[in-house]
């Protein structure tokens, strides 16, 4: 505990909170029987919660190697934090209130609430982009790591940002009937879905994308550290390449409303083109360049 408070402690207090959400969410699905768009209702929390403490304690660890901007950097961490806790606690507020948080525009409250999430959800995304800037400019002294943190980062952006293809309006959707916008494509919310994820097996779902791009962030440090010695800047980038082409990929999946489980000829094409590309990103022959090694000069913190 003690080495984790010594990382950025609003975002590790922030992790922190969110885990010991995580119980209040289970006993929820353990004793409340009900249901909002086709899922326990206390299942959408814990998703949220779970997936907050992976976010802010790889972001406190990340933001360790800043060397630009780290003030900048600190405050950004610090308002994400806070932006995140303002989110869950509009989702929690509207699960013990029966209602839909995402995409409800049934009352003026309900409205209010979606507003107040989709205002930090943009704060979040810009509190990120910062981030990322900032280690874009970092020189670590582990090459290796730097490019899996900096890849993470950026890939991990652009998840966030697909979130935004959920609140669009979808054909048929009025207004006045309560909801705009979204999780599935081609089929109600609410329909057939698969376990834990609630992700639609009927139609498409532009959650997934959203999950994967975000969740760059732990699996590329996580394929170095699996990788050990053998891991390399190119390594690296090939890691990024199919796990940015995988992005790219069930998204469009998505939204030509193909259910995850269900790719045809198309989508089939596509991920054979993000293997072959990740495939030439490895093994291409490499540039005579200097600098080849592990490890790059360290810069003082500014």
């Amino acid at each position: 505990m003690t080495r984790l408070l010594h990382l950025h402690r609003p975002l590790v207090l922030f992790s922190l909170l969110m885990a010991a959400m995580i119980p209040v969410s289970l006993v929820g699905l353990a004793v409340d029987d009900r249901v909002l768009a086709g899922s326990p209702i206390w299942l959408k929390p814990l998703k949220f919660f779970i997936s907050l403490v992976l976010y802010g304690l790889t972001l406190a660890w990340v933001l360790k190697f800043t060397t630009r901007w780290r003030k900048l950097t600190w405050w950004a961490g610090t308002v994400l934090a806070v932006g995140g806790t303002v989110e869950m606690v509009a989702i929690v507020g509207q699960v013990v209130r029966g209602r839909q948080s995402h995409f409800n525009v049934a009352t003026s409250f309900d409205a209010a609430v979606f507003a107040v999430m989709a205002v930090t959800i943009t704060v979040v995304w810009a509190m990120h982009a910062i981030i990322s800037a900032s280690l874009l400019l970092t020189r670590f002294t582990d090459r290796v790591a730097g490019w899996a943190v900096r890849l993470g980062m950026a890939i991990s952006l652009v998840g966030l940002a697909l979130g935004a293809l959920m609140t669009r309006p979808k054909p048929g959707q009025n207004p006045a009937d309560g909801i705009v916008g979204a999780h599935s494509v081609g089929v109600p919310d609410g329909g057939p879905q698969m376990a834990v994820t609630g992700w639609s097996t009927t139609g498409g779902d532009l959650r997934i994308p959203h999950f994967v791009g975000i969740h760059a962030l732990q699996v590329l440090p996580l394929v170095v550290m699996l990788l050990g010695s053998r891991a390399t800047v190119r390594a690296v980038w090939a890691a990024a390449t199919g796990y940015g082409g995988l992005t790219a990929l069930v998204t469009w999946q998505a939204l030509r409303g193909q259910p995850l489980l269900q790719p045809d000829a198309l989508t089939l094409a596509g991920l054979a083109a993000v293997l072959l590309a990740t495939a030439v990103v490895a093994w291409a022959p490499p540039r005579r360049t200097a600098g080849t090694a592990r490890t790059e000069k360290a810069v003082q913190p500014a």
